[in-house]
């Protein structure tokens, strides 16, 4: 048994295409867990500023989850010089388009899938989430293994670790954290470069932002929320997250706020035996079964 008192399962780790892009394959890690299921599932988005990172990223979160009976798809996407926006949120569409529509073969069911980010990788869960049948992100030209008109990209729940949830009001906070001088988090001298590379304009940024689209009072899907960050991480403003948690209840959505006293940004993956780590992996682990035990609970009845 795991902390959490949930049984511990097997775990097939194996890759497959889920996209060809005119010849290039775009890849999913599959984590799945060895048993009857149905098991939720979620589609992994890594972090990397929109510009860097890979499936591979997350490998220890994965497992965690895959070992308490939680199916993941953690995916490659496309990303600069390849691809700016939209390109990245394109893939994104279309991998959980495509999970949904196969989601027999990974013992899950359509109605099961959900997101998982981390990072900028947070942020185009959220934007996915928020947005499933978008135009501009549901674009993938057709081909043989694509999934069928009728899947959009719309999800159970979604899990948003330390999201860059206002890209335009991160950018301008970034950039005066480097005009005001060190000491910053180095990381600043990265964001900087990366989000010019991938939104190409703040007019984009802005476009692009979860925190503002709630702000003009847009219409979006609202699955059920959970946001992660640590008290420390001054990467990922406080104050943003405070807006966007707001605006979404205000807007009538359910969001579980999870809070880690003495983590900074990235948390998860750079210090993977601290307790605030073992305790968000769990939070995660908890919500996502939460969230299949409801969903099939209400099948039945």
């Amino acid at each position: 048994m795991n902390q959490a008192g949930s049984p511990s399962f097997d775990v097939e780790v194996r890759d497959v295409d889920y996209l060809n892009k005119a010849g290039t394959p775009m890849k999913a890690r599959l984590y799945l867990p060895q048993g009857a299921g149905p098991f939720p599932m979620v589609v992994e988005i890594h972090g990397g500023a929109w510009c860097r990172g890979s499936r591979l990223d997350e490998h220890n979160l994965n497992v965690t989850l895959a070992r308490r009976g939680i199916a993941v798809a953690a995916i490659d996407f496309t990303m600069p010089p390849e691809g700016s926006f939209p390109a990245s949120l394109r893939d994104i569409n279309h991998a959980v388009r495509w999970v949904k529509a196969t989601a027999s073969q990974w013992r899950t069911r359509p109605e099961l899938v959900g997101l998982l980010g981390v990072s900028s990788g947070a942020h185009q869960a959220v934007v996915t989430a928020m947005r499933p049948r978008e135009p501009l992100f549901a674009a993938e030209p057709p081909e043989p293994s694509a999934p069928p008109a009728n899947v959009d990209a719309g999800v159970a729940f979604v899990v948003a670790c330390w999201p860059v949830i206002d890209p335009l009001g991160r950018y301008r906070y970034a950039k005066a954290l480097q005009a005001s001088g060190k000491p910053y988090p180095e990381a600043i001298d990265r964001v900087i470069p990366d989000q010019e590379k991938y939104w190409l304009t703040e007019e984009a940024m802005g476009e692009g932002s979860p925190a503002a689209a709630l702000e003009r009072g847009e219409g979006f899907e609202m699955p059920p929320l959970l946001y992660i960050q640590g008290e420390d991480d001054i990467v990922h403003p406080r104050a943003h997250l405070d807006r966007f948690v707001a605006a979404w209840r205000r807007a009538g959505g359910t969001l579980t706020l999870q809070l880690y006293a003495g983590e900074a940004e990235s948390f998860i993956t750079r210090r993977p035996g601290s307790a605030g780590t073992a305790a968000a992996i769990a939070d995660i682990g908890d919500f996502v079964l939460k969230q299949g035990q409801a969903i099939l609970a209400d099948s039945l009845s």
